[in-house]
């Protein structure tokens, strides 16, 4: 062989050949992406808790009466959240309400028992009850047009609106107009006094 071929074998041998990985490289960057995403983390968990302590002037929740009167309507499915009324991304965090869960939701003459497995349970009285409405998202869920049941009520001084999701959503036209005629013939008793 002569000298010309041979380099010329050496060269395309060259440009076969695969590039060697530098690992140390490629280590410092998995690690730098795994410590980006978890301070990406850390900041909205500061976030979750910054938001739960600006809510802190939101008085506890109350929970069931004992002895509740017979259910009108109950169901059971998804809690997705609660927002201010009217402000469907303002999520309200303080005091468990912005944990979404299971839910089992029970309607008696004395208002709206929320059972929630893993989470805070709390009681609306009847009093307190505002209206409900279908309506399609709340903060950090969006479905399809009238898939959420919305329900507005007061506590303290602010409005809330909670959406929840049953297993059967064939079921939100009965619990819209459940609450709305409950709301409705509480502030009728409320005017003739």
């Amino acid at each position: 062989m002569t000298p010309a071929v041979i380099q010329l074998a050496a060269e395309a041998a060259e440009r076969q050949s695969a590039e060697v990985t530098d690992w140390g490289a490629r280590i410092a960057w998995v690690i730098g992406l795994l410590v980006f995403i978890a301070f990406v983390y850390w900041l909205m968990r500061q976030g979750w808790k910054w938001r739960g302590t600006l809510q802190s002037d939101l008085p506890e929740l109350p929970a069931a009466p004992g002895g509740l009167p017979e259910h009108r309507l109950a169901l059971t499915g998804r809690y997705h959240g609660s927002t201010t009324a009217g402000q469907w991304l303002d999520r309200i965090v303080a005091h468990g309400l912005g944990v979404r869960s299971r839910v089992e939701l029970t309607l008696t003459d004395a208002g709206l028992d929320v059972v929630r497995p893993g989470a805070t349970d709390f009681f609306v009285p009847a009093p307190q009850l505002r209206g409900a409405r279908l309506d399609k998202g709340i903060a950090g869920k969006v479905l399809t047009e009238g898939g959420l049941l919305v329900v507005t009520w007061a506590h303290g001084d602010k409005l809330i609106d909670s959406g929840f999701r049953s297993d059967r959503a064939a079921e939100h036209a009965a619990w819209v107009e459940a609450i709305n005629s409950m709301n409705q013939s509480i502030t009728t008793e409320g005017a003739e006094r």
